[in-house]
């Protein structure tokens, strides 16, 4: 695995939206979804909205591979689980974000539910 470039890094943290499609078993992309994506420090991380149920994160749960896109920036990746550890971290990169939304739509990413499904993105080469 490489680390992400500051350049990307960049594009994608300034993007308001992300393209993410995990791999299928047999190797094929799955229909990409639109969800919203936070930088902290060095690593860009992802949440769903609906939790654990949500098609795209039990996609992500099969390979933990897929291929993601935003400002510009197309990236193979891998998924990577979270620990509990950083939740407040990405929780404060969310409300630093996408704070000029109402809190109803921001606080869907702030939930248990939500927390619970925060995936690293870890490029590929």
């Amino acid at each position: 695995m490489t680390p992400w470039t500051s350049d990307q890094l960049d594009k994608v943290e300034r993007a308001e939206e992300l393209q993410i499609a995990s791999i299928r078993r047999d190797g094929t992309l799955r229909k990409p979804v639109t969800i919203w994506v936070v930088r902290h420090g060095d690593d860009l991380y992802v949440r769903s909205v609906r939790g654990r149920p949500a098609h795209w994160f039990r996609g992500t749960q099969e390979r933990h591979e897929g291929r993601i896109r935003a400002g510009g920036v197309q990236q193979d990746v891998t998924f990577v689980d979270t620990g509990h550890d950083i939740g407040d971290e990405v929780d404060a990169a969310y409300r630093a974000k996408y704070r000029r939304y109402a809190g109803s739509i921001l606080n869907s990413v702030l939930t248990p539910e939500a927390r619970s499904t925060t995936i690293k993105l870890v490029p590929r080469s």
